[in-house]
């Protein structure tokens, strides 16, 4: 345990702490998850409960976590743990703030393994290795099962085949696949130890660049497809497909509309925390590197239309378009529904296999998925090295190696197990974001107080947000996360259990199994181990009861990080 707070690093400048955090937010998400959730939900009558939820819930939650990264930050801590203590003076505040530790280290290690498929892919495509398309089968008159059969069957086999092959509970995975999940995890490991200035920001400053450059150069080349199969098919219709509102959509057999629609309202809500990284501690960690005075409402929504440029504009205007160039509007509509894999490593690889220069452009393809989920995993990572440095003592060094050897190891779980990496997807991806952001803001704006938040947001700001977004913080914002957790908590836990289904089909979408039940021990055995770790650390610990610091030093008389005298 560290004796006392040392001099925290500080991001060079304001252009790449904005593009590191952008790169947080801005991931496989952006450009695959985003357009099969619109295709699926009523395209663009679904932008309208994702709109209201980006005003009415997230921008509030991104300034409050911008503004708590900072005020922990200025008090030496880099995580939530320290953060909830010093603004709710409980002795339970550091153990409800594990879940800032516990969401974004069980996404580090699945997602770090799902992003090594990209550069993976890119490989491939690049060495002509993904299988090879028929150009004299497609035709418009192909049904979407017909599509489906004779283009995207070899694609989807061969995906199965990169991602493991299920035998038993087992998966079965090629050694290239390993070999670069290997090569992808010392990348990563690499690029923290720089440390935060030296790593993240660097590497942010050279990928967001190039990845919003290589996502213009796709979205141009699919816009200039014109009718490559068919007078009727065409990127445009695709394109107005995610903006044209479809009211009516047929959900479990039956005809909803949308905008009454929970489910509809649940996808719209849950993009939004997948895609800009709410409530899972990244955010706060990367805040606590900027300076205690420097501005966090326009860097904050600076960071957010980044993301939504990215997702909105860029993301909406490849897959769903391209598909729809190639195979009609019908069709693209079912790829959408298979799953974002499906429509970034079926759909897309046969679609550039079509296309003059498909080896490159596939690559290409890839490779911005790979700078996007590439500076996502260093975010992920970052929480756990912050904490490992200001509450153990760690160097920054020590910090990646000791990461990187349960990184590692843990991730062999969701490379070999059938179902493990959905476990870990459904408690830390999916259940976790929405339930830590509603503690949060009970804590930063019920508990820490909600003039005392709206006056810490705006110290220093460039950007003063009009009134109304106190009170949608205060009282909007949570009623919308109490609702959309509850809903969800209903809809995928409790439900299953009145159906008396859980004993076929695992809460997390999975078939039960060993290999489910294996990684649900792994995941508690994880969440006590950081409980265990925040107790360590804050054991003979005193509060300042001042500024909220906690105070270490035995025998100390004064405050370390205000100077006050310690009651």
């Amino acid at each position: 345990m560290a004796e006392q707070h040392r001099e925290r690093e500080h991001w060079r400048t304001r252009i790449g702490m904005v593009l590191a955090i952008a790169g947080n937010a801005i991931g496989l998400g952006n450009f695959l998850r985003f357009p099969g959730q619109a295709a699926t939900n009523g395209g663009g009558a679904f932008m309208i409960p994702y709109f209201i939820s980006l005003v009415l819930m997230a921008i509030p939650l991104m300034w409050l976590e911008w503004a708590q990264g900072r005020f922990g930050g200025a008090r030496g801590h880099g995580t939530t743990p320290g953060m909830f203590q010093a603004m709710w003076r409980s002795p339970a505040a550091k153990y409800v703030g594990v879940l800032g530790l516990f969401i974004p280290t069980v996404i580090l290690i699945y997602y770090t393994y799902i992003g090594s498929w990209t550069i993976g892919y890119g490989l491939y495509s690049l060495m002509g290795r993904l299988p090879k398309v028929d150009p004299t089968v497609l035709h418009e008159s192909m049904t979407p099962e017909e599509i489906s059969q004779k283009i995207l069957q070899p694609f989807e086999e061969f995906r199965t085949t990169y991602t493991g092959k299920p035998r038993g509970e087992w998966l079965q995975v090629q050694p290239f696949t390993y070999i670069v999940f290997l090569a992808v995890l010392l990348l990563s490991i690499w690029l923290l130890a720089q440390g935060v200035s030296g790593g993240i920001e660097r590497l942010a400053e050279v990928a967001m660049p190039l990845l919003f450059g290589l996502a213009i150069l796709l979205v141009a080349r699919i816009l200039t497809l014109g009718h490559p199969v068919s007078p009727h098919y065409s990127p445009l219709q695709g394109l107005a497909f995610l903006w044209e509102p479809q009211w009516f959509i047929e959900r479990n057999g039956k005809q909803v509309f949308v905008l009454l629609d929970p489910q509809t309202w649940l996808a719209a809500a849950g993009q939004i925390f997948f895609t800009l990284s709410l409530g899972m501690g990244a955010i706060q960690c990367y805040a606590s590197y900027i300076k205690e005075d420097e501005d966090v409402m326009l860097t904050g929504l600076s960071t957010t239309s980044a993301n939504e440029f990215a997702e909105v504009i860029l993301g909406g205007s490849i897959a769903i378009p391209a598909a729809a160039a190639f195979f009609g509007m019908a069709a693209a509509q079912v790829i959408a529904s298979q799953g974002s894999f499906y429509l970034g490593f079926t759909s897309m690889p046969a679609i550039f296999g079509f296309l003059p220069l498909g080896n490159l452009l596939g690559f290409l393809w890839f490779f911005l998925l790979f700078l996007a989920a590439l500076t996502s995993i260093v975010a992920m990572a970052q929480p756990m090295m912050a904490f490992l440095e200001d509450e153990f003592g760690l160097t920054r060094k020590q910090a990646a190696a000791g990461l990187g050897v349960f990184w590692l190891l843990s991730s062999h779980l969701c490379i070999f197990l059938q179902g493990s990496w959905q476990v870990m997807d459904f408690w830390s991806g999916t259940f976790g974001p929405p339930l830590l952001a509603f503690v949060e803001v009970i804590i930063m704006m019920w508990i820490f107080g909600g003039e005392r938040m709206w006056e810490e947001m705006h110290r220093g700001a460039q950007l003063r947000a009009p009134r109304f977004f106190y009170y949608t913080a205060k009282y909007i914002t949570p009623l919308f996360l109490g609702l959309i957790l509850g809903t969800w908590v209903y809809q995928n836990i409790v439900q299953p259990i009145l159906k008396g289904t859980v004993l076929q089909q695992a809460l997390e979408g999975v078939k039960v199994g060993w290999a489910v039940w294996v990684t649900r021990s792994f995941l508690i055995l994880v969440f006590i181990a950081m409980l265990a770790a925040v107790a360590w650390v804050w054991r003979g610990a005193r509060l300042c009861s001042f500024c909220g610091s906690a105070v270490r030093e035995a025998g100390a008389t004064t405050c370390s990080h205000c100077g006050r005298e310690l009651a």
